[in-house]
Formats: C-alpha cells, sequence, structure tokens
C-alpha cells in the first residue's frame, strides 16, 4: 500500500497488488487462494462492492466491506462532446478535491486520459491545473480506479479501453512511485492485463526520472511536453525549463532512446504568434536531428487564465511540413472535445471556483 491511511479511513483496495491482498487474506485466517478471486473479481469483473462476490463466503465479504473502501470517486458530472466522440467526467475524492477522466472514442480504440494529481506544480502558463496549483498527490489506487470506472461502462457497451495516457491532471513524475505501481497494477497478466505498450506517460521533462525510467527499462511509451525549442521562450511557458533546461531535457531524453531503443513522442501545443512560425518549426528540426522520435503537433486548448489563442490550421500545416521536409516524423492531432472543456483541469477549475464562490 501506497498512501497514509488515517484512523478513520478504510484503505482503499485498488492500492493493494495481488501479493498485499494474498498476505492479508491470509493472516485473516484464508486459503491464499481467495485473494485470487478478490483479485479477479475487481480486474476482470470490475466488480465495486463486496456483495458483488457471491462467489466468497458471506463472512469474508461482511469482512471486505469493514476493512476496505472500494472506491474513492464519487462522479460528479460528465459531459460529452456534440460529436459524441469524447466525455469527460468530473470526480471528487473523500477529501472533497476533485481530478478529471477523459474518454477518447477512435475508430478502433478507446483512449483514455487519466489524472495522476489533484492539480499541479509545474506551472505551466497555458494549462488549467498548472493554474490550479498543487492539491495532493494521487495513491495508486485512485489512478487506477479511474481505468477501471471506464472499464465498467464500456462493458456494458461490449467496448473495452485499449489505451491509457497518463496525461491528465498533475505532472506523472512527480508522483513517479505511484504512477508506475498503478501501471504494473493495470500490466498485471492476472489482473487487468493491458499491455505495457499500451500506455503513455507524459512529463513537462524532470530530468532525474527521466533518467531513472529509462534505466528501468520499461516498455510504457514515454511523451516529453516540449512546446518550445529554446530555453528564454520554453522558461516563459514552462516553469520547469528554469531548473531543467532543454540541454539537460534533451541529454536525458538521449539517453533514454539509447538505452531502451524506444521512440519518444515530443508534445507541441501551438500558440498563435507565440511557437507557431516557420523559425520555430526549423529551430525544433534542428533540436531533434538524428533522435528516435516523433512529434504531435496541437493546436492550444484555450483556459481562462491564458490569453494565447490556438494557431490556425493553415499554420498548423506549415509547421509540420517543415518538420517532415526535414526527417523529423510530425502528425497535427485533433483537438478533442473543445465544446465542454476537456483540457486537463478546466472542469475542476470551474467546479473549485463555483464551491469558494
Amino acid at each position: 500500500m501506497d498512501r497514509e491511511i488515517t484512523m478513520s479511513e478504510r484503505p482503499l483496495i485498488y492500492d493493494f497488488d495481488l501479493e498485499d491482498l494474498q498476505n492479508i487474506l491470509v493472516a485473516w485466517g484464508e486459503p491464499p487462494f481467495r485473494a485470487k478471486q478478490v483479485w479477479e473479481g475487481l480486474y476482470h469483473s470490475f466488480w465495486n462492492s463486496p456483495e458483488e462476490f457471491t462467489h466468497l463466503p458471506k463472512t469474508l465479504r461482511n469482512r471486505l466491506a469493514e476493512e476496505f473502501s472500494f472506491s474513492h470517486l464519487s462522479p460528479i458530472q460528465t459531459y460529452a462532446s456534440e460529436d459524441g466522440e469524447t466525455s469527460k467526467t468530473l470526480f471528487h475524492l473523500p477529501d472533497n478535491r476533485s481530478i478529471e477522466t477523459v474518454l477518447m472514442r477512435y475508430k478502433e480504440r478507446r483512449t483514455l486520459c487519466i489524472s495522476t494529481q489533484s492539480g499541479c506544480a509545474m506551472g505551466c502558463v497555458f494549462c488549467a491545473t498548472g493554474q490550479m496549483g498543487f492539491g495532493r498527490h494521487l495513491s495508486s489506487g485512485e489512478i487506477v480506479e479511474q481505468v477501471i470506472y471506464f472499464a465498467r461502462l464500456l462493458r456494458k457497451t461490449n467496448e473495452v479501453v485499449t489505451n491509457v495516457v497518463v496525461m491528465g491532471m498533475g505532472e506523472p513524475f512527480h508522483n513517479y512511485e505511484n504512477t508506475l505501481k498503478a501501471i504494473a497494477r493495470l500490466n498485471h497478466p492476472e489482473g487487468f492485463n493491458l499491455g505495457a505498450r499500451r500506455f503513455t506517460i507524459s512529463t513537462v521533462g524532470l530530468v532525474p526520472m527521466i533518467e531513472r525510467f529509462a534505466q528501468e527499462n520499461h516498455q510504457i511509451n514515454l511523451a516529453i511536453s516540449l512546446h518550445a525549442a529554446n530555453d528564454t521562450l520554453r522558461s516563459s511557458l514552462l516553469p520547469v525549463n528554469k531548473k531543467y533546461p532543454i540541454s539537460d531535457l534533451m541529454r536525458a531524453v538521449r539517453q533514454y532512446v539509447a538505452q531502451t531503443g524506444r521512440r519518444v513522442t515530443f508534445e507541441w501545443a501551438l500558440i498563435r504568434d507565440i511557437n507557431d512560425s516557420p523559425e520555430h518549426a526549423r529551430e525544433l528540426a534542428s533540436l531533434l536531428k538524428g533522435l528516435l522520435c516523433h512529434v504531435n503537433v496541437i493546436p492550444l486548448n484555450p483556459t481562462q487564465k491564458y490569453h494565447g489563442k490556438a494557431t490556425t490550421r493553415e499554420r498548423a500545416e506549415a509547421f509540420c511540413s517543415i518538420l517532415q521536409k526535414a526527417g523529423i516524423p510530425a502528425t497535427i492531432r485533433l483537438r478533442r472535445g473543445i465544446d465542454i472543456q476537456a483540457g486537463c483541469g478546466q472542469l475542476a477549475t470551474q467546479h473549485t471556483q463555483t464551491l469558494e464562490g
């Protein structure tokens, strides 16, 4: 288990791995196989209350109900885009903090964008979550439960979660331990069993954590929120760049590619007249020359506290074309859920403001 529990709070069952559960149940006098039955109920059947575990003895179901919480996520509201392809759910946690999770439907994929923190300490100027400030880390179980919640919903329409991007509220590498524990639990072959390569972690560039991630040689995809190719501009957009400048970041990224042989994705939010010019594209192409990578360019998702505007489609295409001609693979990523404010942190910010007002 990975978070401190007060005396009045039952631990969240998703905070425990299979071995943990087995040790607990054996200490209760139960045979070891009972833990696997509980595990399968959680990660195969997506049951979310002890009463659903009807194959367990009633005494054990009662003990589970007494000792564990089966949910920390209370859905407050779900917003669906007009095209039906994107939905976003605002959740309350037991301490009344808020997080968001987004479901994106593509032709053959059902991708979740999940959160790892309530709020964020990185302070990226154009990000609604960064504008909130830091609330707290999510436990590994609270990260896991977002995926299970939507897996349960999708099953009702014979759909499944195919991909998970850790790009929601928070900086995943600021909550490194819990993020990786959550992915390990969701990747467990006897549990949810979602392949490691179906996960993508996005970081603003916490260099020590990138180095650690490389040494651990995960099969999880890595994305870097870059947004600028020189320190002056990047520091004005992402304050973390003052601590980990581009030279340090790129050294860590190149070490990661050399260590793992895996391609890195760079995220670039195109902001009109800020980082969307041909000169910016050429500067980026020079920075990434020779690196095994891909660039996702996406017109800025607007937020209330940042006055920058999204670039035009024409400027986005020109930016991509310059990268491609320089041998840098690049694609324009469609903005999703603009009409429901699907950019991370936007709903939680509004909800917090409403409560405070």
